[in-house]
């Protein structure tokens, strides 16, 4: 996908080359035909079962094919360490980022030719915005209970497979202020406390 036709926002690099913002917020500043690219986002629970999932690519055009894409990396990773740390793994000409926390695992997934850091560092953005979120409770339980958000979330990291942003702190305040605009049917209490951490993490950053 050309950079031109598929991200909203652009910037002139030093060459006069126009980048993405994707791309510069990533460090991914080499001048290439194509923006780094998702083919999908996947939160599935400890047995393989989906949570919550946006593909962006036509690799899976049936919904059965997804399901089976999805408990080939549930069923092949269940063993790994990714508790710790995020992990890499490669299915079906895919490299797949994926990262555990108690009964959920978090994947992303990208062409084989796709920059590993870049779709790490989306795994980590959408990690850490759903703990935010969920004000750090992450379990299938408070996921489902606040499935809106989490959908909300994934819109604002990835559109039609192109990287708008990986910072947690910004993806959080926006999912919170884009759901107060939006009068869904969330509690008051989750939207504010999802805004204030999501405001108190960022001025932490900041500070350190």
């Amino acid at each position: 996908m050309a950079c031109s036709a598929q991200c909203r926002n652009t910037r002139v690099a030093g060459n006069g080359d126009r980048l993405p913002n994707c791309c510069l917020q990533l460090n991914f500043t080499s001048h290439t035909e194509s923006c780094p690219s998702v083919k999908c986002i996947l939160l599935l629970d400890y047995e393989g079962n989906r949570v919550a999932a946006k593909y962006y690519s036509d690799d899976w055009p049936t919904n059965s094919s997804k399901l089976a894409f999805e408990k080939t990396v549930s069923t092949k990773t269940l063993k790994s360490n990714a508790r710790v740390e995020a992990d890499i793994s490669l299915f079906e000409n895919n490299i797949v980022i994926y990262k555990f926390a108690q009964d959920l695992h978090f994947f992303v997934a990208g062409g084989d030719d796709e920059n590993e850091l870049i779709l790490a560092t989306v795994l980590q953005g959408f990690f850490d915005a759903v703990a935010l979120l969920l004000r750090n409770n992450v379990d299938k339980r408070e996921a489902l209970e606040n499935l809106d958000l989490i959908l909300l979330c994934l819109d604002e990291i990835v559109d039609g497979g192109i990287i708008l942003e990986t910072d947690a702190s910004v993806i959080a305040g926006k999912v919170a202020t884009h759901t107060m605009d939006a009068g869904a049917p969330l509690s008051e209490q989750t939207i504010t406390q999802a805004w204030a951490t999501a405001r108190e993490h960022l001025t932490r950053t900041l500070l350190n």
